[in-house]
């Protein structure tokens, strides 16, 4: 999660540090200031007062700060991704509520930042609207990988390909749904929010 990342002190940071350790320290500050800052936010004297370093040295690591934004975007969609794993829930719908709890949880605790990416996908970045498209697509892919047909057919869902189509269509209303209820929850509780999503989905899938 990006606001849980230690943040890195200057005197820590010119420690000498193999080129790895470096490249590895650069992009846990990025997802950082990410939680709070846009992507075009994130600039080359940001990174360097941040980090102690001189503004160069970033291009040693990164042959642009483009190139960087974009291993940053990479890393924070991993982050969900790893956050938002299903537990060992049985009921279906139990299971994406849980799911759903950690994705609210994430958004809100990084807002800017996930806001900025979001847009940033809608933008002209070929590489940050795939690795976006592709994690949006991997958290969809693991709502009936997880669950199992089995276990789908209890809540009344048939994997097929237009359950796939119209599953998208849930995954980005979610999307919406949740970037505004964390700026007004317009009298939704969190559990509640949480439970209408979830049931959403059968709602729209089942034929």
């Amino acid at each position: 999660m990006f606001s849980n990342l230690a943040h890195m002190t200057t005197s820590s940071s010119r420690v000498r540090m193999s080129p790895e350790s470096r490249r590895e320290q650069l992009l846990e500050l990025g997802t950082r200031l990410l939680a709070t800052r846009t992507l075009d936010e994130i600039s080359i004297e940001l990174l360097a007062e941040e980090a102690g370093i001189s503004r160069g040295l970033l291009y040693h690591y990164f042959h642009s700060l483009q190139e960087f934004h974009v291993a940053v975007v990479r890393r924070a969609v991993e982050d969900l991704y790893a956050i938002t794993a299903p537990r060992d829930v049985g009921d279906p719908l139990e299971q994406l509520s849980v799911s759903l709890g950690a994705y609210v949880d994430f958004v809100s605790e990084n807002y800017t930042g996930y806001v900025s990416l979001v847009r940033a996908a809608s933008g002209s970045n070929e590489e940050i609207r795939k690795i976006y498209q592709d994690a949006r697509r991997a958290l969809t892919d693991r709502i009936f990988d997880i669950a199992g047909a089995e276990e789908l057919a209890t809540v009344g869902v048939v994997d097929s390909p237009a359950t796939r189509l119209l599953t998208d269509g849930w995954a980005a209303m979610v999307e919406d749904v949740v970037m505004a209820w964390v700026t007004d929850p317009h009298g939704l509780s969190r559990e509640e929010l949480l439970n209408r999503l979830a049931r959403a989905l059968p709602a729209v899938v089942v034929a």
